[in-house]
């Protein structure tokens, strides 16, 4: 495997795609404070049921978590005695889909098609580690390249910091699958997974929620 590669793609230093959609749906920027204030009725409706069923089963093994959902492009970190602690809007990969392509994170990021650039549905046993640069990020799966990080600096032609402010969700998509959150929240979650880590929960929005975490077929009732 080539880590070089491997860890500068965890950083998603890369430009999003010439011409997207996703490059004329940057909608006026509102403050950082109103966008990290989601509510609970915020998340989607999927988003809540893994939320659920990692609180009431203890799936979470009395560490930290976080819920990344991808369907309204937001994250939910949670102590390990189930707290919400923060919650924030994030940037995604630029592709809809669930499941990274076999052998990625050993590609060259020229040989990466816009259709592998995706943030992979799923469970994962995150913990802390060395990117590019020695940067410190949450690796989700190294595998795959996939890590928690803030927006990386020097590519101000992807607006970033603009879309994740901005009211809507399409324009949060432009990441190589990476996440990207708000200083603040990349704050509490150092503070949550420093020492032993903990699980990120990654809600899909190709597939079932089911068809990635086969518990909720026994729970298809959770009310809010």
């Amino acid at each position: 495997m080539n880590h070089g590669i491997l860890a500068l793609a965890g950083l998603a230093l890369i430009q999003s795609a010439p011409g997207t959609a996703a490059q004329t749906m940057i909608a006026p920027v509102a403050s950082e404070t109103s966008q990290t204030q989601t509510t609970e009725a915020d998340r989607s409706e999927a988003a809540f049921r893994v939320t659920r069923w990692v609180a009431t089963s203890g799936d979470h093994a009395r560490l930290p978590y976080i819920i990344i959902d991808k369907p309204s492009a937001a994250m939910f970190l949670y102590d390990a005695k189930d707290k919400l602690l923060a919650k924030a809007p994030v940037l995604l990969g630029i592709a809809l889909g669930d499941e990274a392509t076999p052998g990625i994170g050993s590609k060259n990021l020229s040989e990466i098609g816009p259709a592998e650039k995706m943030t992979p549905a799923g469970r994962f046993l995150a913990k802390f580690g060395v990117a590019a640069g020695w940067q410190k990020v949450l690796w989700v799966d190294y595998a795959t390249s996939v890590a928690i990080h803030t927006i990386p600096t020097g590519n101000s032609k992807e607006k970033r910091r603009e879309r994740m402010l901005s009211e809507a969700i399409d324009d949060n998509r432009v990441t190589f699958g990476c996440i990207n959150v708000p200083k603040a929240a990349y704050a509490k979650i150092r503070q949550q997974f420093g020492k032993k880590g903990g699980y990120v929960y990654i809600v899909p929005d190709s597939k079932p929620v089911e068809a990635v975490f086969p518990p909720l077929h026994a729970l298809p009732n959770l009310a809010r």
